[in-house]
């Protein structure tokens, strides 16, 4: 198992398309010179198809012993259904196929967490809420975070029982920093649900964007956003009150339509006045 040497961690959202790689890098090269950056990052790939075991071993050994990866939960287990042509699988098929994609990561104790980020129509609701238990007791040997995307979960009668379900379920908070675009969106909410960890995932403040308006380029325009200084050191407070409740902080930046991720995650570090141990050694190529 590797130790935690980063009690705040930064990275950024996928490791591919970002200004930090010298002309012509293959994308085979670029988690290598990634992780001489940042200490973690999430993986979005995932997200659409359930990661081969080979492919995860690649990453594991391609990156530093305390290098950290969050790892987004397979589509069909979250809610946002099959993508076109996908083959009909059951659900407890998917789990063991998703289980089994981890295992490189769980060995080497590089796996932060498994992200299962729910749709904007996931409501707070008795049937959603079993659900949730379900995949806890699916993972139970697996650090779960949960992130909502529908207003309802954090509506007055609902706010402390769900933060308290995920108490009860050992599940991650994720702290969310998006835009409050009506009931798609979350509210801040500052709180931890197990000693171990936080996440916050910043994903800018682009109301205008945030909804589908029917633009075929909707995803892309959603994360387009540039943090101003002043946005990101309202999060210094922030993050102090979380250390003073868990163990360790991983922040991710998601900001990344137009390419404002890194940039981000660079000013956060400077703010927060942190440098990172156990990064790669970085390749000349990128001075």
């Amino acid at each position: 198992m590797s130790s935690v040497i980063n009690p705040i961690q930064i990275g950024v959202c996928g490791w591919g398309d970002h200004d930090l790689y010298p002309p012509g890098t293959q994308a085979r090269e670029k988690l290598a010179i990634y992780a001489g950056h940042f200490p973690v990052v999430e993986v979005d790939s995932t997200f659409y198809a359930i990661a081969p075991v080979e492919r995860m071993e690649r990453w594991v050994n391609e990156t530093p012993e305390s290098f950290r990866f969050v790892v987004k939960a397979y589509r069909e287990l979250t809610g946002h259904g099959r993508l076109e042509k996908a083959p009909v699988r059951p659900w407890r098929e998917l789990v063991e196929d998703m289980r089994v994609s981890l295992e490189p990561m769980l060995r080497a104790g590089k796996l932060e967490a498994v992200l299962f980020q729910f749709p904007p129509w996931y409501d707070c609701s008795q049937k959603h809420v079993k659900y949730i238990r379900r995949v806890r007791e699916a993972f139970r040997d697996v650090p779960v975070a949960v992130e909502f995307r529908n207003q309802s979960w954090f509506y007055p009668d609902f706010h402390d029982k769900t933060l308290r379900l995920l108490e009860q379920e050992q599940c991650i908070h994720v702290i969310c920093d998006e835009p409050q675009a009506g009931e798609g969106s979350v509210p801040l909410v500052v709180a931890a649900t197990v000693p171990e960890q936080a996440i916050v995932r910043f994903h800018g403040r682009n109301v205008a964007g945030w909804n589908n308006t029917g633009q075929p380029n909707w995803r892309d325009v959603r994360y387009a956003y540039r943090y101003e200084e002043a946005e990101l050191a309202e999060w210094v407070g922030y993050v102090r009150q979380l250390e003073q409740r868990v163990k360790r902080i991983t922040l991710l930046f998601n900001n990344n339509s137009q390419g404002d991720a890194v940039d981000s995650a660079n000013l956060m570090m400077r703010l927060l006045g942190v440098e990172f141990a156990g990064l790669a050694p970085r390749q000349l190529g990128i001075f």
